[in-house]
């Protein structure tokens, strides 16, 4: 009887001992299972429009099985304003060893290539991916690369002629990008831009802007001049800006088009472009496609579905501009 007890004891004591041990083993299992992803974000942290794109993405991937800190580690990057410091967050991003890099912009993209030709990257709000060197085709991308693109060149007349039928006086019109990180340096979008200009009898005004500075000097030399407006490119620069040039633009009165609805909730003109929000989500089917073995290589480069054209009114009045009917009509959204 003494005997029993005392195994009983020792069965009791190793029971206990094992059960200490399990959790620590199974936490071990877990961490060695999640998979780890990269984001680098186009807008501020703190930007209104970034928590939109975050839920859409981990919403999109939850629906296909990933769950952020549970199988999956997403590790968020937010854009600087110079080159220099977004290469720098592209190498300390590549050394956490992430699986797949969702990359939003055409400055991103190349800052992490420069860092890394093997990581896959998926791309978003990239406008060029064949001239920028990203892939070598759509349909075969060929290398590290794919993703969803969001506007091609023929857009810079079209940005022109929505902005010239609101605003019919337009005699000159600006083009204002950033050289370092716009499409192909903003000739991308300039060559359809000048010939639409010229075939509505305005004048094309290429306006490279480097710096806040930059930003204030075009704008206030173009209110100089009489009937002129401009034409926001998108670029991750111009992006983090928007908030002066639509000051700028109220105060000097000048007429704008821009190339995302976030310039017009912040009291812009109007934009015509596609919805941000929906590439997130839509990035997140070739996420989960790579981690389940996937090449970017074979996952073809996919346009936009969606673009909304998006009108201030409030701006409009204060503009003394009169919205043609046309226009209301094709509004995604009118803002009052």
């Amino acid at each position: 009887m003494q005997f029993d007890q005392l195994e009983r004891r020792e069965f009791i004591t190793l029971l206990a001992g094992t059960a200490a041990i399990w959790p620590r083993t199974s936490h071990a299992q877990q961490s060695d299972n999640v998979r780890r992803i990269g984001v680098l974000m186009g807008v501020a942290e703190r930007d209104p429009d970034a928590q939109p794109r975050v839920a859409a993405f981990e919403r999109a991937l939850q629906d296909r099985g990933w769950i952020n800190g549970r199988n999956i580690h997403i590790d968020y990057r937010w854009p600087p304003s110079d080159t220099m410091g977004m290469r720098k967050l592209a190498r300390d991003l590549v050394e956490l060893h992430p699986e797949v890099v969702v990359a939003t912009g055409t400055a991103w993209v190349a800052a992490i290539l420069q860092e890394s030709s093997s990581t896959p990257i998926v791309f978003v709000l990239v406008s060029d991916p064949v001239g920028s060197g990203f892939v070598a085709s759509w349909s075969r991308p060929g290398g590290n690369v794919t993703g969803f693109s969001n506007l091609e060149g023929p857009i810079g007349g079209k940005w022109l002629e929505t902005l010239k039928e609101l605003a019919p006086r337009l005699k000159r019109a600006a083009m204002l990008f950033n050289p370092s990180m716009a499409a192909r340096g903003g000739s991308y979008f300039s060559g359809s831009f000048e010939v639409t200009a010229r075939s509505l009898g305005m004048m094309p005004i290429a306006a490279p802007i480097g710096s806040a500075a930059d930003i204030e000097n075009v704008l206030s030399a173009l209110a100089r001049e009489s009937d002129a407006g401009f034409v926001v490119v998108p670029d991750q620069f111009l992006t983090l800006q928007r908030g002066l040039i639509v000051t700028l633009a109220a105060r000097h009165r000048l007429p704008a088009i821009y190339p995302f609805r976030y310039f017009v909730t912040d009291g812009g003109l109007m934009s015509y472009g596609v919805f941000p929000v929906d590439l997130h989500r839509r990035s997140a089917s070739y996420v989960d496609r790579i981690l389940h073995g996937a090449k970017p290589s074979e996952l073809p480069v996919q346009g936009p579905t969606r673009f909304e054209l998006v009108i201030n009114l409030k701006t409009a009045k204060a503009l003394g501009l009169e919205v043609p009917r046309t226009l209301l009509a094709n509004a995604d959204e009118v803002i009052e």
